[in-house]
């Protein structure tokens, strides 16, 4: 079993990180939340607003962990796959793909294959592919983990600067406590396998962060409190949940 007892409320706009070790059930959450997979008990209700057919989400965007794109096809292509999927031909998705390039600082790169770029830039192409499907909910499993520390924090800025140009609402899983710190509105700590969620953190900092907030005394005292729970919720026989 992956997940047990995992009561958790998400609110319009939040940006929520699923923090906790590896095998906790992070990235179960976040496949049930895109009606990937389907749960064996409980439930997900869904806003009346955001409600598709048969009660499913709709309007969810997906960025995973490896950037999964067709080698074979040059970046726009790759970026209009889910537009097609959808049935929209090349002329009616070509706006929307031009501006999910733009925002990400890839509009010069529209012709170039995933191996002639870096590491961010093909995490920037997946990220564009789920902007320009013009979600509501960004799910993001650890899109950044793979990434070096100084592009890491690049896309860490950029990030923000969309969620909030955006509104989206967004659910992002990671193993890094300081990156969950500097990004989220709220932090879901969570226990071992089977996972749910021990604590719940409140990251009360005014959006958009600066890196300047990375040396402030404020962000080491969150670091500070996330490690502490996570410690705590890790240390936790399996299915004993935390005071929060």
């Amino acid at each position: 079993m992956a997940l047990s007892g995992v009561d958790l409320s998400v609110g319009r706009g939040e940006f929520l990180s699923l923090l906790g070790p590896s095998g906790c059930g992070k990235s179960t959450i976040l496949r049930l939340v895109a009606g990937l997979d389907t749960p064996t008990s409980g439930r997900i209700d869904w806003a009346e607003s955001e409600r598709g057919r048969k009660g499913r989400p709709r309007d969810v965007g997906f960025v995973f962990q490896e950037p999964t794109l067709m080698p074979w096809a040059r970046v726009w292509d790759n970026v209009w796959l889910p537009l097609r999927l959808k049935g929209l031909s090349k002329r009616e998705a070509a706006p929307r793909i031009e501006e999910a390039l733009e925002s990400v600082g890839l509009a010069e790169f529209h012709r170039a294959f995933p191996r002639e770029l870096s590491g961010g830039m093909k995490m920037r192409v997946s990220i564009a592919r789920a902007l320009a499907t013009d979600p509501s909910v960004l799910l993001m499993d650890e899109p950044f983990a793979a990434l070096d520390e100084i592009t890491r924090f690049k896309l860490n800025d950029d990030l923000l600067r969309l969620w909030k140009d955006r509104g989206w609402t967004i659910l992002f899983v990671t193993h890094s406590v300081f990156e969950s710190v500097y990004l989220s509105t709220r932090i879901a700590v969570m226990s071992g396998r089977p996972g749910h969620v021990a604590e719940t953190i409140p990251i009360d900092e005014p959006s958009p962060r600066t890196p300047a907030f990375r040396t402030s005394p404020a962000y080491a005292d969150y670091a500070r409190t996330t490690s502490d729970a996570l410690a705590t919720a890790m240390a936790a026989p399996a299915g004993e949940e935390t005071a929060a």
